[in-house]
C-alpha cells in the first residue's frame, strides 16, 4: 500500500484502470460462472426429460424447468414454428410434398437463427475478459516505464546513485506491472475455461438441431 501511495500521478491512474478492469473481470467471471453452470446443467436435464416424452405438447408444458438451457429455446422456437405452420394449413388444399419441404426449410432457419443468438448470448461480456487478459499486462508495462523514467530522473536531480536511492523508485515503479499480472491471468483463465464450456453447449445444440430436424422430417414422411 505504501508503493502504490508513494508512487506518481501517472503510475498511479494506471492502476486505477487496472484496478477497474480486475473488478469487472471478476464481476463477469461469477456470473458468466453461475450462466454457463446453469446452461450446462439444465442442458442435461432437459435433454433427458426431451427423450422420455413422447408429444411435443408434452415437452412443451415442461419447459419451465429448464429455462437456462439453450435447448429449451431450439425446441420453444420450433415447436412455435410448427403451431404457426399447422394452423395455416388447416382447411387449405395444396401439395404436400411441397409444404412439407417448406416446414423442414423453415424450421432449419428457425433452428439456425435460435443456435446464432444463443451462442452470442453465451459469449457475451467474454471479449471484456480476452481484452484484459491481452492489455492489461500491456498497461501495467507502461506504468512500469513511466515510473521508472520518473525514478531516474529523480536520480538525475539528486545526483547520487546508491541502491538506496534507486530501489524505492523502481520498486513504486514495478507495482504497476504486478497488478496488470494480477489483473490479466484470472481473465485469461477465465475466457480459456468459458470458451470451452460454451465450445460444448454449442455442440449439444447443433446436434440437437440434427435430430429435430430429423424428427420433424420422420413426421412428414408418416403423413
Amino acid at each position: 500500500m505504501d508503493l502504490v501511495l508513494n508512487a506518481g500521478p501517472v503510475v498511479k491512474l494506471v492502476l486505477l484502470i487496472l484496478v477497474y478492469f480486475s473488478v469487472v473481470s471478476w464481476a463477469i467471471i461469477i456470473y458468466k460462472q453461475l450462466t454457463v453452470h446453469r446452461a450446462i446443467r439444465d442442458s442435461d436435464r432437459f435433454l433427458e426429460f426431451f427423450w422420455s416424452k413422447k408429444r411435443f405438447d408434452a415437452i412443451g408444458q415442461g419447459l419451465g424447468e429448464f429455462r437456462h438451457s439453450p435447448l429449451t429455446v431450439l425446441f420453444r422456437e420450433v415447436y412455435h414454428e410448427l403451431a404457426q405452420d399447422r394452423q395455416q394449413l388447416e382447411g387449405q388444399e395444396g401439395d404436400n410434398l411441397v409444404a412439407d419441404l417448406g416446414k423442414q426449410e423453415r424450421v432449419a432457419r428457425v433452428l439456425r437463427r435460435s443456435t446464432t443468438s444463443e451462442g452470442h448470448r453465451l459469449e457475451k461480456y467474454l471479449s471484456f475478459l480476452a481484452t484484459t487478459g491481452s492489455a492489461a499486462p500491456f498497461i501495467g508495462l507502461f506504468g512500469t516505464v513511466w515510473g521508472i523514467m520518473d525514478a531516474f530522473r529523480g536520480i538525475g536531480e539528486s545526483g547520487s546513485a546508491s541502491l538506496a536511492v534507486v530501489a524505492p523508485g523502481i520498486s513504486e515503479a514495478l507495482v504497476a506491472t504486478a497488478i496488470g499480472l494480477v489483473a490479466a491471468i484470472p481473465a485469461v483463465i477465465g475466457y480459456n475455461h468459458f470458451v470451452n464450456k460454451i465450445n460444448v453447449l454449442s455442440g449439444e445444440m447443433d446436434n440437437f438441431s440434427q435430430e429435430m430436424l430429423n424428427i420433424v422430417q420422420r413426421m412428414s414422411l408418416g403423413k
